[in-house]
């Protein structure tokens, strides 16, 4: 918003949190309106893009941010858990990404896509196994979307490293996991969101990956990161 981006702000139900982000948004001076759809619901999410265009007027860019994360393992994945993954983290996206290419080919206009994937597909370990699915699926869904709308859509990928706190994470284990990264720092919001501005206006980039991550990707590690460093 601060860039001079107008902003329709995704949630899975408007609550007082969405409502108070938006109206951060507006204080920067951009219009921002809020949309409730659950992206597990195939008809919420063809309708999302259609919704935003009657009231905002035309959409350019589609940051897919929201994510699915609920752990399991190889002992304890079950398809249940996998589709509810893949609808959110993957099937989401893809037919997003869709929409916003026919609203794009109506207007005769180019834009982007950006999907916020895991630095762990460079460095996979099993825990988080449904999940890590859905992202790998979406990383190739990235660069096949990307042959697929060429030259219209541009699709990248952004892949974070340790960002937020994680499940029953205390701070000095999120301080612990930033600095076993070759950088000794991970990503922060603020380094995302910056990944992100870059690819929507690199015009010459498409179908490629960003690792924002402290350098995480780098060093090899058996399981999450969440579970080591938990103290002993």
């Amino acid at each position: 918003a601060a860039h001079g981006h107008d902003i329709a702000l995704h949630c899975h139900q408007e609550s007082a949190e969405s409502s108070a982000t938006c109206e951060e948004l507006r204080a920067l001076g951009a219009r921002c309106e809020v949309f409730a759809a659950d992206l597990a619901d195939e008809a919420a999410c063809r309708a999302l893009v259609p919704a935003i265009v009657q009231r905002l007027g035309r959409v350019d860019a589609l940051v897919n941010n929201a994510s699915r994360f609920a752990y399991d393992d190889a002992a304890s994945v079950g398809p249940a858990e996998m589709d509810a993954h893949w609808r959110v983290n993957t099937a989401a996206p893809v037919l997003l990404a869709r929409a916003l290419h026919e609203h794009l080919a109506a207007r005769d206009a180019s834009g982007c896509v950006v999907n916020l994937l895991d630095q762990k597909l460079a460095n996979p370990n099993p825990d988080y196994f449904s999940y890590t699915l859905s992202k790998a699926a979406l990383q190739s869904a990235t660069v096949m979307l990307a042959q697929a709308f060429a030259p219209r859509l541009r699709v990248c990928g952004v892949a974070p490293g340790v960002t937020l706190l994680s499940g029953e994470m205390s701070e000095a284990e999120f301080e612990r996991a930033h600095r076993l990264t070759p950088l000794q720092r991970s990503s922060t919001p603020e380094d995302i969101a910056a990944a992100v501005r870059y690819l929507l206006g690199a015009r010459a980039v498409t179908g490629g990956t960003l690792l924002v991550d402290g350098g995480q990707h780098l060093a090899a590690q058996p399981r999450d990161v969440a579970f080591l460093v938990k103290a002993p």
